[in-house]
């Protein structure tokens, strides 16, 4: 078939959303270092165009909402080679303790994402 399986795209999307929070400062291993917790909850993806196995994407990713207790990231995927929209959705995270009871995201947290919120 030569088409990349549609599971990568959330692949995908992880690395981007992993990308941003680094750059925020909110490293997924130091969070989890301290207790938090952000597993996905919901995941939306519409495919547009498949991607040929040797393929380059680009991925955009931003942040929707911040709540106390979830964040939404959106994102669209780009084929780099003519910079066509492949795919477009949103995850939703959300704050749990290391035993994946609900939590209120700590302050800092909250304040790097609500300042990269696009």
């Amino acid at each position: 078939m030569g088409r990349a399986h549609h599971a990568h795209y959330l692949v995908w999307c992880e690395l981007g959303r992993t990308h941003l929070m680094r750059e925020r400062g909110l490293a997924y291993a130091a969070l989890e270092r301290t207790g938090v917790f952000l597993p996905v909850a919901h995941a939306e993806l519409e495919y547009r165009l498949g991607v040929g196995y040797d393929d380059e994407v680009r991925v955009e990713t931003q942040i929707d909402e911040v709540r106390s207790r979830s964040v939404v990231f959106g994102y669209r995927l780009f084929r780099t080679m003519d910079e066509r929209l492949i795919a477009s959705g949103s995850t939703k995270l959300v704050c749990t303790d290391k035993q994946g009871r609900l939590q209120r995201m700590p302050d800092h947290v909250l304040d790097a994402l609500d300042a990269a919120k696009g």
